[in-house]
């Protein structure tokens, strides 16, 4: 067993974790089209109040993107989301419930 942890180690195959053990995510920073959008719709204090998990998915889906449409799409589907409050990417999140 010893041989096969040293073997999943060495290709890579396990993600990054912290001392912890956790899961490091890369942390996305906002690209400005994203501030200026919550900024114009009033919802940088909902988006501020995810937790920073959400914040950093929503990011990251945006950013992947990899033609205008679909990014455009997935910017309105967050702001629609952080609009209506108790829905995370289209599943129940009662947590940010307005």
């Amino acid at each position: 067993m010893a041989n096969r942890e040293h073997d999943r180690r060495d290709s890579g195959s396990r993600s990054p974790r912290d001392k912890s053990g956790h899961l490091k995510r890369k942390l996305n920073e906002m690209p400005e089209d994203v501030k200026r959008a919550l900024e114009d719709r009033g919802l940088r204090a909902d988006y501020n109040a995810r937790p920073a998990y959400q914040r950093n998915d929503y990011l990251s889906w945006i950013i992947r993107a990899k033609m205008p449409l679909t990014r455009t799409k997935r910017l309105n589907q967050m702001l629609e989301e952080l609009e209506t409050g108790g829905v995370y990417m289209r599943m129940d999140h009662p947590a940010s419930k307005k």
